[in-house]
């Protein structure tokens, strides 16, 4: 399906027809479980791809009809829509590794005898929250290069800004998050 095709579908479901989201979601579910898949390489079985593009499609589809303007724009919304599943995800299994719903009294940070994997994801959070208080522009471009595996050029043009500027940018918040992962490390 051509991305005029997807355009006119996530026109028509913002219009009040919700069911053509579906419609969306069906002709994208390839590339969604594709991108599923390499975000949730090595982390643990029991979040798989598929249940990740399945969890997607409830939070896009469920409640307040979501404005996107296009494919760009979908991938956008879902990228942080996936960052949010796989964070709350992580802090649930943290949460459970420890005591399930009693409340955590030590206020370090390091989340002892977890799997990297799970660490890692919640590191990331950490360093995306911590990079939206410098720079949300940043957070963005890797929020739509990691999460939605946007090339270069798709978030020059959703972001309206140069093609450079996204590079200049990713790779400075690229250094930014690593020197955050590593001083998280060394803990």
């Amino acid at each position: 399906m051509s991305g005029t095709d997807i355009t006119r579908l996530l026109a028509l479901a913002r219009d009040g027809e919700p069911e053509q989201l579906g419609a969306v979601f069906e002709a994208l579910y390839p590339e969604l479980l594709r991108l599923a898949n390499s975000r949730l390489y090595g982390n643990e079985a029991t979040f798989t791809p598929t249940v990740l593009v399945h969890e997607l499609f409830l939070r896009i589809s469920q409640g307040t009809p979501l404005s996107l303007a296009d494919r760009n724009h979908f991938f956008a919304a879902s990228a942080k829509a996936m960052r949010w599943i796989l964070v709350e995800h992580a802090r649930q299994r943290a949460t459970g590794k420890r005591g399930g719903d009693q409340v955590m009294v030590n206020l370090d940070d390091q989340i002892p005898d977890a799997p990297p994997a799970l660490t890692s994801v919640l590191m990331l959070d950490q360093g995306l929250e911590a990079l939206e208080a410098i720079s949300p522009q940043r957070r963005q471009i890797v929020e739509l290069r990691y999460f939605a595996g946007m090339e270069f050029g798709e978030i020059a043009g959703l972001l309206e800004i140069s093609e450079r500027t996204v590079y200049r940018e990713w790779e400075r918040a690229r250094a930014f998050l690593q020197a955050m992962l590593d001083d998280g490390d060394q803990r």
